[in-house]
């Protein structure tokens, strides 16, 4: 059977994540994501009014168009989890394939926001369920399978899909870590990697994700990152102003940890900002997660500047504000609260909690020095770094070529400075670039069987 991939987005960059794989006369879409750096660089534009086209010319969305190229049907868009450089773009670009979107509950429902959300395009592919562990038959040959892994990452109900062919699996990595003590979910299935590594023809090809592949040793587990969270809250517990916490809005693990030791310090957690309330309010709908009744979450402008209110009357000292902006987002919470453009009043002495770091891309960096800034003006004390990276270092990597043993490695989800210590790596390993290790770019077929 012909085994042809198409390496569309993120192969030159941190987002816009697309690949196709196509096994004979099916196809398999994996990923359909946003270019968040390119979004927030144009921040007067709404993206979301926008035409693909003009979306693909200004690098926000995956250039599609050699999926012209590709000689089969598309059977599946298969998104890995709910991030928005994975699913970002599915609701601009999945109506051009007679094809459903398959993904885990969480990451389906976020899919149906987003589509929801941008009715422009009408995307009208079925949504379908699919949990991990569970497999699904693609095309009418009888032959092709698709598997899901559940996988850890810094959002819940991720999965590494799985292509199984006559010629071997198709792992899709992207994106994940090893985390054997996670706080909500169960551990990485890496049994499972193990097994489909030495059965039948083995794994044909391994995607993976490069992000922290020059960093030392393994990633730490979401469970250090809760005991650090734990340890810095408790330090503060006495202080009797203003503490605000910031987070990754989709990075429900934390949210939890974050609502769970306020309590413990006697402050009452309140969610603010429109992810947030997206967010946890989806996984507390689902049941990922059991969010205290008296927590309350504002999206909208007017009810978050009504809590703010109501917390600056009530007294700072008995509230703990979980809001969006840990990235220096312009238009997010505590970027506001920076520019003292909202009712809650930074205090000299009031701590700023970052349970993120910054995201390494220059207009991140940018804008987050910047929000820095503007709260250190204020006067308010930073607490800075409390937290893990979704993504594998150097030893997590060793043990997935290790477990899989593919035959051919597929770095993605970087540039080419970021592919180079995984390349290093896989070298170290016995793969040999050009043979069976393919650095590639944005816009290339790579044939393994021909």
């Amino acid at each position: 059977m012909e085994i042809e991939i198409a390496t569309i987005g993120g192969y030159e960059e941190v987002g816009r994540q697309m690949t196709a794989v196509r096994a004979g006369d099916d196809v398999v879409v994996f990923d359909m994501g946003l270019n968040l750096s390119q979004v927030l660089i144009h921040d007067n534009v709404e993206t979301e009014k926008m035409h693909s086209l003009d979306l693909i010319d200004m690098g926000a969305i995956p250039d599609d168009r050699i999926m012209s190229d590709l000689e089969g049907d598309v059977k599946a868009i298969v998104p890995t989890h709910g991030h928005l450089d994975h699913i970002g773009a599915i609701s601009k670009l999945a109506h051009r394939y007679d094809a459903p979107v398959v993904a885990t509950p969480f990451t389906i429902e976020l899919v149906k926001q987003q589509v929801e959300g941008e009715s422009k395009f009408n995307v009208g592919n079925d949504l379908v369920k699919m949990s991990a562990g569970e497999t699904m038959s693609i095309g009418d040959s009888g032959q092709v399978e698709l598997e899901f892994v559940h996988v850890t990452h810094s959002i819940i109900d991720a999965i590494n899909p799985v292509l199984h062919t006559p010629e071997g699996a198709v792992v899709y990595g992207l994106d994940k870590r090893m985390d054997h003590s996670p706080v909500l979910e169960d551990p990485i299935d890496m049994k499972r990697f193990r097994e489909i590594g030495r059965e039948g023809e083995g794994v044909l090809c391994y995607i993976e994700d490069c992000t922290n592949a020059g960093r030392k040793g393994r990633t730490p587990s979401e469970s250090v990152a809760r005991r650090h969270l734990k340890d810095v809250m408790t330090s503060i517990e006495d202080y009797d102003g203003g503490i605000v916490a910031t987070t990754f809005s989709s990075h429900i693990s934390r949210v939890s940890s974050l609502i769970e030791f306020a309590k413990d310090i006697g402050r009452q957690p309140v969610l603010l900002g429109r992810s947030m309330e997206k967010y946890s309010g989806t996984a507390e709908r689902l049941g990922f997660v059991d969010i205290p009744d008296d927590v309350g979450m504002y999206g909208h402008r007017k009810s978050v500047d009504r809590t703010f209110k109501r917390i600056m009357k009530e007294g700072k000292e008995n509230y703990l504000p979980i809001v969006t902006g840990h990235q220096g987002e312009p238009r997010a919470m505590l970027t506001r609260m920076g520019r003292g453009e909202t009712p809650y009043e930074l205090d000299e002495g009031d701590k700023v909690i970052f349970s993120a770091r910054v995201i390494p891309e220059p207009t991140n960096e940018g804008q987050r020095y910047q929000s820095e800034r503007l709260l250190k003006m204020q006067g308010a004390r930073i607490y800075d770094e409390i937290h893990v990276s979704g993504h594998l270092r150097e030893e997590g990597h060793y043990q997935m070529l290790d477990a899989l043993q593919p035959q051919h490695v597929i770095p993605a989800h970087q540039n080419l400075k970021g592919f180079a210590p995984y390349v290093d790596l896989a070298e170290s390993q016995g793969y040999a670039l050009g043979r069976d290790l393919h650095v590639t770019r944005n816009g290339n077929m790579i044939q393994l069987v021909e």
